[in-house]
């Protein structure tokens, strides 16, 4: 990156500094993770200099034959991937993608269902900060408060009594498996869309070591980083009967222009995931996740649902107090600890003071981590959130923290 140490010192500076913390922390952040040089390249080529509003050979600009062909590959490996019969790639992140959706296909007022916020879901499934809460009507479903499993007929009599036009399926802090067929039951039941956000879970499901949703649902939505290993972007599954929707709510309804750059690193995801290695990977997510959990429960830790079946895990701090969450997570920065402060479900305090931290394996796989490092990485996180005010031991553990990246160099 020598352009930039010259044009630009500072930010280099701070770029620099960011690889080593990459390279030095032990990164539990679930919808994290790092991909490829190959991906890397693509995100910053001279595809970062081109506008293609519009579709492939049906652009608004001139100049298109190389970034329609980049495009066209993308949408083809996406659908092969997943066995999906249409593939928009130009969203630009999840959340406008589930945007898009909604725009395909409610109206401002109109009622939908999602998964509540405290119980696993994301901002775009109703919150009401959230445009999904403030635009249209939202119906939550949770999970049940001793088992935090989701209550498949509890969903039903609720969508039976409030006949939404559209059910979201999906999580971003939901530890266990989702039943997409029985979302799809239910939605058909009574009318309505039924949406899968899998954007955590996308990489686990193209490997077939989770549910898929396909191909069966209605429309499903995605990120292409997290568990994919892709760059930071969005993606819009379907049915080719709702393509044209699909298509017509993402450009021009929501976007203009589509970042070229990305989906061309998109598409070179996508063709790394078709490869068998990344099957392999995606079951050693798997079982990395149920390795630390194991490692973490042996420790004395609660986890919400009692353990994990993909590649997130959720702590229930509660036992050693109230609103915990962002002042162990700190101490877990400062032992090298890189995970995030969560609320868990039925969270006796705020969001601003949650009870839980969210954490998982995809980085840490990533970097060559196995079962057998996950249990002494467990050790280490309860050893911190047990004694979370002592810093002499949060010091001892950065050093031991620094000794095991050493051993597992990415980059």
């Amino acid at each position: 990156m020598q352009g930039v140490k010259k044009s630009d010192p500072e930010v280099y500076g701070h770029i620099v500094s960011e690889f080593k913390r990459q390279k030095d922390v032990l990164n539990l952040i679930p919808s994290e993770n790092y991909v490829s040089k190959a991906v890397m390249e693509a995100s910053g080529s001279v595809l970062m200099n081109k506008y293609a509003e519009g579709y492939p050979y049906k652009r608004y600009y001139q100049g298109n034959k190389n970034v329609d062909e980049v495009e066209r590959i993308a949408i083809e490996r996406a659908k092969k991937l997943f066995g999906a019969e249409h593939a928009n790639v130009q969203p630009l992140s999840g959340s406008p993608a589930n945007a898009a959706v909604f725009l395909a296909f409610l109206n401002p007022g109109d009622k939908f269902m999602g998964l509540d916020l405290a119980c696993g879901g994301h901002l775009t499934h109703g919150s009401q900060v959230n445009f999904s809460g403030k635009t249209y009507q939202q119906v939550s479903y949770g999970v049940d408060k001793e088992s935090g499993l989701l209550n498949m007929q509890e969903v039903r009599e609720i969508a039976l009594r409030e006949k939404p036009k559209m059910i979201i399926s999906g999580l971003t802090a939901y530890p266990r498996k989702i039943d997409f067929a029985e979302f799809q039951k239910i939605a058909e039941e009574v009318g309505a869309i039924h949406v899968a956000d899998i954007s955590h879970v996308a990489g686990l499901v193209a490997s077939g070591v989770y549910p898929s949703p396909f191909p069966f649902t209605d429309v499903v939505t995605t990120t292409t980083h997290k568990t994919l290993r892709g760059p930071r972007g969005g993606m819009i599954l379907c049915k080719e009967k709702y393509a044209k929707q699909i298509d017509k709510a993402v450009f021009p309804g929501m976007q203009g222009g589509p970042h070229m750059h990305t989906i061309a690193s998109k598409a070179i995801a996508f063709k790394e995931a078709l490869e068998p290695e990344f099957k392999v990977y995606s079951e050693q997510i798997v079982k990395n996740a149920k390795a630390l959990a194991d490692s973490l429960m042996n420790e004395g830790i609660k986890l919400v649902s009692g353990g994990t079946d993909n590649h997130l895990i959720l702590i229930d701090l509660t036992s050693f107090g109230i609103g915990l969450g962002k002042e162990i997570a700190i101490a877990l920065e400062n032992a090298g600890i890189c995970l995030n402060a969560n609320t868990v479900p039925y969270d006796p305090s705020s969001p601003f003071k949650p009870s839980g931290l969210r954490l998982g394996t995809p980085v840490l796989t990533t970097r060559g981590m196995k079962e057998e490092e996950m249990k002494i990485i467990g050790q280490w996180i309860a050893d911190v959130i047990k004694d979370y005010k002592n810093e002499k031991l949060q010091e001892i553990i950065i050093g031991k923290v620094k000794e095991l990246c050493d051993k597992f160099v990415f980059y």
